[in-house]
């Protein structure tokens, strides 16, 4: 005989889940898609109404509602973004107006400017640091870090449009898949974020830290210009940065509502591979305390961007 007195359920009173309120139906199953008849709309639709995928769709709403109002859409990247080769998707949402600003890290701009000039980027680090070579590419140093100096000093320009105009002047070979050359073809700000020390050009003879410093500065100047928009809608969306961006865009939120703009009822997202403590802080939960939403979605780049894009693009067509 057991010790342990259990707790008689006889007496519980139960109910008909006719009457009982669920979150789930069949209708909100996913749907089969037939190969034989596959479309792009149709492989979305069949995803299913629940949890993540609808989260999704609710972020696409937001992010298309608020271009038909005039509001901003921020994206902040990484370098893993470019690495995996989505600068055509982000520059098919820049050239239909989708995209209203695009941030990125110093990271993202060495490998936007190895593509464009030399067909070729991310070297193999495990290789070349056996024996100091690593990071010593002297053609992505010059090319940087003299573009930053000669615009400092001539121009009032930020970082990412003196990078641009260099790579539109020299027409580099493969500049329409460059997103500095395409955002400023298209009107669109680019903002280059820098943090001095953890780049390949900064170990360089040609790198300038007050060049480089003073380009960034004014690039935080920029995106602070257009996180002062994001008032009743707006959506900013980090991709794949894990520090420098997060950081980056809640200084120019304080910035913004400090100087007396109400930038407030807004929409964020974070997209990355695993989840974070500054963008899941920095970007969807302290932005959007109080008023609008934070979203979260956990994913590889290559998938979950292409299928962002696919969904926005979408969204436009039903219209």
């Amino acid at each position: 005989m057991s010790k342990f007195r259990q707790l008689s359920l006889a007496g519980i009173k139960t109910n008909s889940i006719k009457s009982r309120k669920s979150k789930v139906s069949p209708k909100d199953f996913a749907k089969v898609v037939d190969p034989a008849n596959a479309h792009v709309t149709g492989f979305i639709d069949s995803l299913p109404r629940i949890l993540v995928a609808e989260e999704l769709r609710s972020l696409v709403r937001d992010i298309v509602n608020s271009r038909r109002k005039g509001k901003p859409v921020i994206i902040m990247i990484g370098a893993h973004v470019v690495k995996v080769g989505l600068a055509p998707i982000l520059i098919d949402l820049i050239k239909r107006d989708v995209v209203t600003h695009l941030a990125m890290n110093s990271a993202a701009a060495i490998h936007d400017v190895e593509t464009a000039m030399w067909g070729q980027t991310s070297e193999d680090v495990a290789a070349n640091i056996l024996d100091g070579k690593f990071g010593m590419s002297k053609e992505t140093g010059d090319f940087i870090n003299r573009a930053l100096v000669k615009a400092c000093t001539e121009t009032n320009e930020g970082y990412g449009e003196a990078l641009a105009k260099k790579l539109l002047a020299l027409k580099a070979r493969h500049r329409t898949v460059s997103i500095l050359a395409s955002c400023y073809q298209a009107r669109v700000p680019v903002t280059v974020h820098a943090a001095i020390g953890t780049d390949i050009v900064h170990q360089q003879p040609t790198m300038d830290g007050a060049a480089t410093g003073e380009m960034s500065f004014r690039d935080f100047k920029v995106l602070a210009n257009s996180v002062k928009d994001l008032r009743n809608g707006g959506v900013v969306l980090n991709i794949g940065s894990a520090v420098i961006l997060p950081e980056v865009f809640l200084k120019t939120l304080t910035v913004a509502r400090n100087l007396g703009f109400k930038a407030q009822r807004f929409s964020t997202a974070n997209f990355d591979m695993i989840r974070h403590y500054r963008p899941q802080m920095n970007v969807v939960e302290r932005p959007t305390l109080g008023h609008g939403r934070g979203y979260n979605f956990t994913g590889h780049h290559e998938i979950m961007i292409p299928l962002l894009a696919a969904m926005i693009k979408s969204h436009y067509n039903k219209a």
